[in-house]
């Protein structure tokens, strides 16, 4: 008898989530690979590959597969599922493996295609494809099912999707290459602009973490922070405040209401009263920068939440698609 395994994964730009049938989140990992160049034989993926990044020897690079929410690079891609499938039970060479996973709304048909292949590649039989936001919403507990219009933004790593569901299908959505990891790159371009010091990504994440905000903060922070004067070349210190990084997350916070007015302007009328009452719901990483509900509620006028666990949203709404096969 061959024994049927269904999982949900949360193929992300920054991190891949993997769930069970119940929901539980069974794998948590970096979506990154170390690759000897050489060999081209994957040597770490995962939390193991993510520590190798800016600190690798030059016979193994540390690479992102997935850039803006899409596979940039296949066989890595592949690789990297292959082993985060098997991590999330090692008995899965040995069973039929059924998975939903999900996919930025804004997707390709040849994008939405390569995915399927990579999960195939990786080892599973049956593939179901599905909207991020669809997945978002369903893990923030919306009533996606019901004649009601609800407002979804799932902030991750590489993409922003925002979407206005109503009776399990999408009214109106928009993707934008915009999260996360927008938010570092803005951080990483004002330290070089204004203090001519380069940093790298993890610098430019903690950063963003410590100080950044999407609205001016009222008591000032400070940090020091670590870099590479681009002058002489050699390491060098400096100082950041609060208002500083609030003044590089500014574009990419406009971008995002950017995204939702537009969404909202496409938005049948019925389902648009639906949002002015029942607010517009936040989910994934990037939604968890200071003040972002503030600042697009006041810019809007339309009630702002953050869900519950705006992190695992997408992967629990899987959970519930997995089980509900």
């Amino acid at each position: 008898m061959i024994l049927s395994r269904d999982i949900g994964i949360d193929l992300g730009t920054a991190t891949t989530m993997i769930c069970d049938r119940k929901g539980r989140i069974i794998v948590r990992e970096p979506s990154v690979v170390a690759v000897d160049v050489k060999t081209k034989r994957v040597v770490a993926t995962g939390t193991q590959a993510k520590q190798m990044i800016g600190r690798t020897p030059g016979s193994i690079v540390a690479v992102r597969p997935l850039k803006n929410g899409v596979i940039a690079d296949f066989d890595m891609t592949a690789d990297m599922l292959h082993s985060f499938i098997f991590r999330s039970d090692k008995r899965s060479m040995f069973s039929k493996t059924r998975v939903v996973i999900s996919v930025p709304s804004g997707v390709t048909e040849v994008e939405r295609r390569a995915v399927e292949d990579a999960v195939r590649s990786a080892g599973a039989q049956d593939v179901e494809l599905i909207d991020e936001p669809m997945a978002a919403a369903l893990g923030a507990g919306l009533p996606v099912y019901e004649p009601t219009g609800s407002m979804i933004v799932d902030i991750g790593g590489g993409t922003t999707d925002v979407a206005v569901l109503s009776l399990g299908g999408i009214a109106a959505c928009k993707s934008i290459k915009v999260g996360g990891e927008a938010m570092d790159e803005a951080i990483i371009d004002f330290i070089k602009r204004e203090f001519n010091i380069l940093i790298g990504d993890r610098t430019a994440e903690e950063v963003k973490l410590d100080l950044g905000s999407a609205l001016p903060l009222r008591d000032e922070r400070r940090a020091r922070i670590r870099g590479r004067d681009m002058v002489t070349n050699l390491p060098q210190t400096t100082e950041i405040t609060s208002t500083q990084i609030y003044e590089a997350l500014h574009e990419p916070c406009m971008a995002i209401l950017g995204a939702i007015k537009w969404v909202l302007e496409r938005t049948p009328p019925e389902l648009a009263a639906d949002v002015m009452r029942g607010g517009i719901h936040l989910t994934g990483g990037g939604s968890q920068l200071f003040g972002l509900d503030q600042y697009i509620a006041t810019e809007l006028g339309i009630p702002v939440l953050l869900a519950k666990e705006p992190t695992d949203c997408a992967t629990l709404g899987l959970g519930y698609l997995v089980e509900n096969l």
